[in-house]
């Protein structure tokens, strides 16, 4: 960046300073002016040696005519191939606007009698853009060249449209024996764009009324571009058409009225940009609420009519909706203290400065959803503060003086969690019909897995599915499952654990069972993890750093019967096989069933209790080895038959 600050630093020293600005070449209407500098270098110099800017950017009195057509009157003596001609612009050439291109009168002969217009000349009739050395160049609102700055449908440069309001509508004509006019729509004095199309056989006139009463009519009887009331008007007459274009600012009120002409109905649509011309305007402060110790003044707004220049009643500005009433301001006044004899409280020197009221809030409420977007809310009132520090709630017009704090606002705008389905893994068969996975996860709206998604909508993880592949061997009785890695992947998907920022437990994978068929073990590591924000990497913590119960690190396994014969199964394997991801010491465990008989009839016994491996899905008593990971309940005995045997 120095390197480059020094070569433009060098460059510009190769310069001479910029000269003093010409005379501008316009004395009204915007014209062009410029200033030369001169390359001090016997080489070239970067850079160019003339600079532009605009000047005169006041309107041209309307006497004195349009700019380019000055110019070309100015060749009216001069002959042209012999003979001398009336010429007139030819305005708006797209392919070059800065020519001087002009047509004889009552002729069709045009002839570009300059290949430069004078600095100055607007390109377009339409437009502020201006012509500099033959060249067209873009001109702002704001009357600057280079400046991209427009003006709003208002006319305001750089505005927002607040100041007019829109006017579209239509009319159709009702025909009456005794009528034979009717108004189409009266269009305000200061309106700007407007644009009537009538279709049918009826005719369009104006009427219209000046500031200062003057009335007058055009009867718009031929196609063409004229002055109305300073107003620039464009007709155009089609045999069942005609359009009328009013760019505008109007210089009067105008009437747009229809004249009958035929049995036919006309519709006419017009559409215009009126102006707001009731305003309100914000009034000087109101005298102090106290002559001393300190006060409080306000402001308030009235209804001001930009036309007349008087107030008038409030109604008129409220009948725009665009029109806000400007909220009043507030502030202290008097904070002198009072004189000790004139009945006031003495004002203490700590308390010359009274602080003006204020809004205070209460804090936001719980969000009403946890995610998806909900709304939470708050109460704001105004207060005021005393000498003593004490707090109370006054009027809310004394904190007008500034915006209302928000008492709603959106919250957890981030999506819910949703279920994310994976694809399908290949069919466990080869042939026939059997069983394909997948895994789904919950995803959060930062793409992690984590949990809160509704199990009602979660995606199954398992369907049948059928290889079109004939099988030639005896069909099995029930569908073969999957095999690792998909349905393991299914299952610890399902109750795996993500690392948060907050210290959790965070089990491994499980081992492979112990055993290769029957019932064995699975164990697994389960450690306490947290993840790092600053660097998002996970670090091991001390088991005692993670709240809440710790996840199981040994489980019960099945592989199947050690028998050849794995063709038949019995209820208990098969819900181990395809059942659901419960554990097998959760699905199998001891419970007591009773007690044996009293091994005596009279005079004391015991009875020992009865315990079996039951399925506690189907209260079903099943084999003990499924019970192998459960520890077996402690033997329970109790006295019996306690009465005394009879005498023998």
């Amino acid at each position: 960046s120095s390197r480059t600050a020094r070569s433009e630093e060098d460059r510009d020293s190769l310069w001479d300073a910029w000269g003093s600005w010409s005379e501008c070449s316009r004395t009204c209407g915007g014209g062009a002016s410029y200033s030369l500098r001169r390359c001090l270098s016997s080489k070239t110099c970067e850079g160019r040696n003339i600079r532009y800017r605009t000047c005169s950017n006041v309107d041209c009195p309307p006497e004195a005519g349009d700019f380019r057509a000055q110019q070309c009157s100015a060749h009216n003596d001069v002959k042209y191939q012999g003979q001398f001609y009336e010429w007139l612009p030819v305005s708006n050439d797209p392919d070059n606007p800065c020519s001087l291109k002009c047509q004889a009168r009552g002729a069709a002969l045009v002839v570009e009698l300059a290949p430069k217009v004078l600095d100055g000349t607007r390109c377009y009739t339409e437009s502020l853009d201006m012509c500099i050395s033959g060249l067209c160049q873009i001109v702002g609102c704001d009357r600057q060249l280079g400046s991209a700055v427009k003006e709003d449908n208002c006319g305001v440069c750089n505005g927002d449209g607040s100041t007019c309001r829109l006017v579209r509508g239509q009319y159709k004509s009702q025909l009456s024996a005794n009528k034979l006019d009717d108004t189409v729509v009266a269009i305000p004095y200061g309106s700007r764009h407007v644009r009537l199309v009538l279709k049918g056989p009826d005719h369009l006139y104006l009427e219209t009324k000046t500031l200062q009463g003057v009335k007058g009519e055009n009867n718009l009887s031929s196609t063409g571009s004229f002055i109305v009331d300073n107003s620039s008007i464009d007709f155009q007459k089609f045999p069942d058409k005609e359009i009328l274009r009013i760019s505008g600012p109007l210089t009067a009120d105008f009437t747009v009225k229809i004249r009958y002409a035929g049995a036919a109905d006309s519709s006419v649509q017009f559409i215009f940009y009126q102006p707001i011309i009731h305003r309100w305007r914000e009034t000087d402060f109101f005298p102090c609420s106290a002559s001393c110790g300190g006060g409080y003044q306000l402001t308030s707004a009235e209804c001001f009519d930009l036309r007349s220049n008087r107030i008038v009643a409030d109604q008129y500005c409220h009948y725009y909706p665009e029109n806000i009433k400007p909220k009043p301001k507030l502030q202290e006044c008097n904070l002198d203290p009072c004189p000790a004899s004139d009945g006031y409280k003495q004002i203490m020197p700590y308390d010359l400065y009274h602080p003006l009221p204020r809004w205070e809030s209460t804090p936001w409420t719980a969000c009403s959803s946890s995610c998806g977007g909900g709304i939470q809310s708050r109460s704001v009132s105004c207060v005021e503060e005393d000498i003593q520090g004490h707090i109370s709630p006054v009027e809310e017009w004394k904190c007008m003086y500034t915006p209302k704090m928000p008492v709603v606002q959106p919250c957890n705008i981030f999506d819910c969690p949703k279920w994310l389905a994976q694809e399908w893994s290949p069919c466990t068969v080869t042939c026939g019909q059997g069983l394909r996975y997948r895994v789904v996860l919950c995803i959060d709206h930062r793409g992690m897995h984590t949990g809160g998604c509704s199990s009602k909508t979660k995606p199954h993880i398992k369907e049948e599915c059928i290889v079109p592949t004939p099988c030639y061997k005896p069909k099995e009785k029930l569908p073969v499952e999957a095999k690792l890695p998909w349905y393991k992947q299914a299952q610890e998907l399902e109750e795996g654990a993500v690392v948060s920022e907050e210290p959790s437990f965070i089990p491994e994978a499980w081992s492979s069972c112990s055993v290769t068929c029957g019932v064995g073990s699975q164990v697994r590591l389960v450690k306490c993890q947290v993840l790092l924000s600053f660097s998002q990497s996970v670090a091991d913590l001390p088991i005692d750093e993670c709240e809440g119960p710790k996840p199981v690190s040994q489980r019960a396994c099945y592989s199947g019967p050690c028998s050849a014969e794995a063709t038949e199964y019995t209820p208990e394997e098969t819900d181990l096989l395809y059942g659901s991801l419960q554990e097998f010491d959760e699905l199998y465990d001891w419970e007591y069933e009773g007690f044996t008989e009293c091994s005596e009839s009279c005079g004391g016994g015991v009875q020992e209790a009865v315990v079996t491996c039951l399925n506690k899905q189907t209260r079903e008593t099943v084999d003990e080895t499924l019970c192998v990971m459960s520890r077996r309940p402690p033997q329970l005995l109790k006295a019996c038959s306690l009465d005394p045997c009879p005498p023998r």
